[in-house]
């Protein structure tokens, strides 16, 4: 290739930052599965919280506010899914938003790699038309004007 991609620069930054937001949005995904895994893990304890079989007042105090403290427990985690979900999306519209940034680029790369090679087979067909041109003259100089004896170099000359 006869002239480098004056854009490169930009386009290696831009595909650093696609990398970096698709980092992010893989670490808030991480994020949000361990939040969702830990609202699971609330809803089954509380689901499986019972009443004890013994009917006195303090033991059904206690499991009661047991099971108080586990619903409250799960609005948390509820809520931390849905602030993960957020940044999640957030992340995701980062990383599409540095995607398009780069693909535009590499577009733009694309094409100036396409108008580069058409310039450099251009260019090689122009020096194989004159190297074609050439020969023919050559050959034509060469060749025997009507009148004139041709001379075979394979023939030994008598003399």
């Amino acid at each position: 290739m006869s002239r480098p991609f004056r854009l490169a620069s930009l386009l290696h930054l831009r595909g650093m930052a696609e990398d970096r937001a698709a980092a992010e949005l893989a670490a808030a995904a991480r994020l949000r599965a361990a939040a969702d895994d830990r609202r699971r893990t609330t809803e089954i304890m509380l689901g499986s919280a019972s009443l004890p079989a013994r009917a006195d007042e303090l033991h059904f105090r206690a499991a009661a506010a047991s099971r108080a403290a586990l619903g409250s427990l799960l609005t948390e985690r509820r809520s931390e899914v849905q602030i993960a979900d957020g940044r999640v999306v957030v992340a995701n519209a980062a990383w599409t938003a540095a995607r398009v940034q780069t693909k535009a680029l590499e577009r733009l790369q694309e094409r100036h790699d396409e108008l580069v090679r058409a310039e450099d087979e251009r260019a090689e067909q122009m020096v194989l038309d004159e190297v074609g041109a050439r020969m023919l003259t050559a050959r034509a100089a060469a060749a025997p004007k009507p009148g004139e004896a041709s001379v075979d170099a394979t023939e030994p000359v008598l003399s």
